[in-house]
């Protein structure tokens, strides 16, 4: 990662610009906290039916657990584990989100077949948790609340069947308050935090605006953590 101290977004926020010579490690972490993550999903979230092992990994080794829909629940949701077996470097402040875990909640018609992967316009969710899981540890860095990646510099669409170009990352919406943090010992508790897809002028605004200013337009539009692909530009008129 390569940071300008000069450069920051027009809010006051750092802008970081980050470099493709990511740390290099000897091989994959992986799985330490597989079986109280998944208990924990089970509890707060629901059965999981699935998960998506990762057959060759760098850095970290990222599964997504999967949890259909129900009558009660009419969403897919995503949740990563693997993100929290290494510490993200945070600003040196012990309050800052050390260990994460990343969740996206999809519409109940989304296609999930290993066929329908084939095509990015199915599969893009899944290739931005794995991303975005790894990001911290390739490049020495952290995320956190609020925070927006951009898909690409310059931003481009995740896929064909949207014009999606980046994520801000929040809490979920569609889970208990429990489930926000899972605490697996006296050193480590980790954070849940959801994907939410952005427009390029919906990363722009809250660049200018701040986190708060772009929550405000969200919640106005009632856009929830569910990924409607054409939903409406809540900055653009």
């Amino acid at each position: 990662m390569a940071e300008n101290d000069n450069i920051v977004s027009l809010s006051g926020a750092k802008i970081f610009r980050y470099t493709d010579g990511e740390k290099e490690w000897e091989a994959p972490y992986g799985e330490e906290c597989i079986e109280q993550i998944s208990a924990h999903i089970e509890k707060y979230v629901g059965e999981v039916d699935g998960v998506l092992h990762e057959i060759i990994s760098d850095t970290v080794h990222i599964d997504i657990h999967h949890v259909p829909p129900t009558d009660e629940k009419p969403f897919h949701f995503l949740i990563t584990s693997g993100m929290s077996d290494l510490p993200m470097k945070v600003n040196g402040d012990p309050h800052d989100l050390r260990y994460a875990e990343l969740m996206v909640v999809l519409p109940p018609w989304w296609e999930m077949s290993s066929e329908a992967f084939k095509d990015e316009c199915w599969y893009w969710p899944f290739r931005e948790l794995k991303f975005l899981a790894r990001f911290p540890h390739k490049y020495d860095s952290w995320i956190s609340y609020g925070h927006t990646l951009p898909n690409g510099d310059p931003a481009e669409p995740f896929a064909e069947n949207t014009k999606f170009s980046g994520v801000i990352l929040l809490n979920p919406c569609h889970v208990p308050d429990e489930f926000l943090t899972l605490t697996i010992d006296e050193h480590k508790t980790i954070e849940f935090l959801a994907v939410i897809p952005l427009y390029t002028e919906e990363m722009n605004f809250k660049l200018r605006n701040g986190v708060d200013a772009l929550l405000e337009k969200l919640i106005e539009h009632r856009v929830t953590d569910v990924i409607m692909v054409d939903r409406k530009n809540v900055v653009k008129k």
